[in-house]
């Protein structure tokens, strides 16, 4: 199965625009090229550069022909362009192997390809018919998926916040107001689910991806519950970022699966609904259990179920079970509002 590109990294000379700006032709940007980024960009597909050159300069001609809110990250020097686009990854937060590279020059393309072979690298002329290939065409395009530029954007701005604060990070945590809102799955619910059950690798329990007639059937089964979690701050919104599919029991409630956005990586609210999902089985009178599935990318979600209170039932091959060990739920988050 072909991996969908998350974001495509844009050399600029010569293959955004026709020119060199640091040679003073004032290059015009290829129609081609602008109706790629303004295709990709409503399936929320992001943009970032990583070109040669002075960065404001090329920020200036960006900005002259209102392409530079297009971009989330913009590298612009004389480094190697491996080294950027992993700077590109890095501050997106997404894996290298959903990542595009696009140059006109074919050196720099081996190189990027050398340096980083997870990266899929493409000729400049290929630019006006990359958005045909199924690598950038998502299964679904969602409300929340044709905003996810602007999201980007905002969490630009609460990272900016984060470095100029001086404190301690529980304090610039605290400082955010984080609100959580957990609901049972809707129909409208759906698509976004089974798309982070496709994005999402590394905050998750058991890398299980369900197609949408399966979410559906889950959804509305008796003995399966599934909760989908949205977080906002003062900045703004997140968006739906998490997913919790718990199989139901007279005794137990198994929680199948568990994922977070990579997004919210730093926020600590996979805990938060981590121990809503504890509260809710204790509360019904069932043992909270929990199935995890490692992968080369999740161990963080293994700790993340050991710190919760989950000890290790048993194991089935690479497939471990495991119960929590309480008769409580744990201490709530003192820096995120929970609504359910």
């Amino acid at each position: 199965m072909t991996k969908t590109v998350k974001c495509l990294v844009w050399d600029l000379d010569d293959t955004l625009w026709d020119g060199v700006v640091l040679e003073g032709d004032a290059p015009e940007p290829f129609a081609g090229a602008v109706s790629t980024l303004r295709t990709l960009d409503e399936r929320g597909i992001l943009h970032a550069v990583a070109s040669r050159g002075e960065p404001d300069v090329a920020a200036a001609h960006l900005a002259a022909h209102g392409l530079a809110e297009m971009f989330s990250v913009i590298q612009v020097n004389w480094g190697a362009k491996s080294d950027s686009v992993q700077s590109v990854a890095e501050a997106l937060n997404i894996g290298l192997d959903t990542i595009a590279f696009v140059d006109n020059d074919p050196l720099e393309r081996a190189e990027v390809a050398q340096a980083l072979p997870m990266v899929r690298c493409y000729p400049a002329d290929e630019v006006p018919w990359l958005p045909r290939r199924v690598e950038f065409q998502p299964e679904f395009v969602t409300p929340e998926s044709r905003q996810r530029r602007q999201m980007y954007r905002v969490e630009a701005a609460r990272k900016q916040a984060e470095q100029g604060h001086t404190g301690p990070s529980a304090e610039f945590l605290a400082s955010l107001d984080l609100e959580m809102t957990v609901r049972r799955a809707a129909e409208s619910d759906l698509i976004r689910a089974h798309e982070l059950t496709v994005r999402t690798h590394q905050l998750n329990t058991t890398g299980w991806t369900a197609d949408l007639d399966e979410l559906r059937r889950l959804s509305r089964s008796p003995n399966h519950e599934v909760l989908v979690a949205s977080l906002r701050d003062r900045f703004g919104p997140y968006g739906t970022i998490g997913l919790a599919l718990s199989e139901i029991h007279s005794d137990r409630s198994v929680l199948k699966l568990l994922l977070m956005s990579c997004r919210v990586m730093s926020r600590g609210v996979g805990a938060v609904l981590l121990n809503h999902i504890i509260t809710r089985a204790l509360a019904s009178g069932r043992r909270p259990m929990a199935e995890f599935v490692p992968t080369d990318v999740n161990r963080i979600m293994l700790v993340t179920l050991r710190f919760a209170g989950f000890a290790v039932s048993s194991q089935d091959g690479g497939r471990l079970l495991l119960g929590y060990s309480g008769d409580r739920p744990p201490s709530p988050a003192d820096h995120v509002r929970l609504l359910s």
